[in-house]
């Protein structure tokens, strides 16, 4: 039976060579799925807003619709960790704002800790939210609320100053107390060698393979969300064809009155007590 992972048992993976599995999962049908595999933790993560919403960026979305994501994930998964994005807006006027927030979280959204963006000039903010008892997970590299000051989606740290700085970013983040940190869209040797200095474990989306762990969207897993498929996505299904095609064939079962049929209606019983019909 699967056991929900804890905080400390995050350092023990890392220490044993124990692969961290995430997926992004925004609602209940969702998490329960994910409940019932192997994997340890579900990020409900501000891509809801281009995964679910329909936005172009990261940046609209509200912790009014976080929160209103995170409750079905954890109802769904009550054996699976949850962690939740902070969103835009939501921790970068104050620390005292991002810890009223990140209580939020926990309060109202019932998840097992947040998830923030920014290396060094994140860092007393992290270290704030930590020491008011919250976990926090730490994400570096490609930044998607900060995208534009990047110069858009882009591999991060492909040059030495760049590199250096992600390399600074992670050990100011572990000295704050993160209890792990997402590398988004780093280049594999870097994202290597930073595991490598780090005691807390990493979670790779495009960082290759010698990350602590591995992190993806479940819209992009199975093949739902086709405006855009990274080069890191693996699709593991093509639900989207599979539900295009059943919505296709309703369609024109109802246009030829092939549905319903007698299969799928009801008929009309008679009792002996004609004064009570059951339909």
């Amino acid at each position: 039976m699967k056991k929900r992972l804890t905080i400390p048992q995050l350092q023990t993976y890392k220490q044993e060579g124990k692969k961290i599995r995430v997926i992004t999962a925004y609602d209940y049908p969702f998490a329960h799925l994910v409940n019932g595999s192997d994997i340890e933790i579900i990020l409900v993560g501000d891509s809801l807003g281009m995964a679910v919403l329909g936005y172009t960026s990261t940046v609209p979305v509200t912790m009014e619709q976080m929160l209103h994501h995170c409750r079905p994930v954890v109802a769904g998964a009550p054996d699976t960790m949850v962690f939740a994005d902070l969103p835009f807006g939501s921790y970068n006027v104050s620390i005292e704002q991002a810890i009223t927030n990140a209580n939020r979280f926990m309060q109202e959204g019932a998840v097992d800790g947040v998830k923030l963006e920014g290396g060094v000039r994140m860092a007393r903010t992290v270290a704030a939210i930590v020491e008011a008892g919250i976990p926090v997970m730490g994400h570096i590299g490609l930044t998607p609320q900060t995208a534009t000051q990047l110069g858009g989606f882009k591999v991060q740290g492909k040059d030495e100053a760049t590199a250096r700085q992600l390399i600074e970013d992670a050990l100011a983040l572990e000295a704050a107390g993160v209890c792990s940190i997402v590398l988004e869209c780093v280049p594999a040797p870097l994202a290597a060698e930073i595991t490598g200095q780090l005691k807390v474990p990493t979670i790779g989306i495009g960082a290759g393979p010698d990350c602590d762990g591995q992190v993806l969207v479940i819209h992009d897993l199975i093949g739902m969300y086709d405006r855009f498929v990274p080069k890191f996505v693996k699709q593991y299904a093509q639900v989207g064809q599979t539900i295009s095609q059943a919505l296709a064939e309703y369609a024109q079962d109802v246009a030829t009155g092939r549905f319903p049929d007698a299969d799928h209606s009801f008929g009309l019983h008679r009792e002996r007590d004609e004064s009570r019909r059951l339909y």
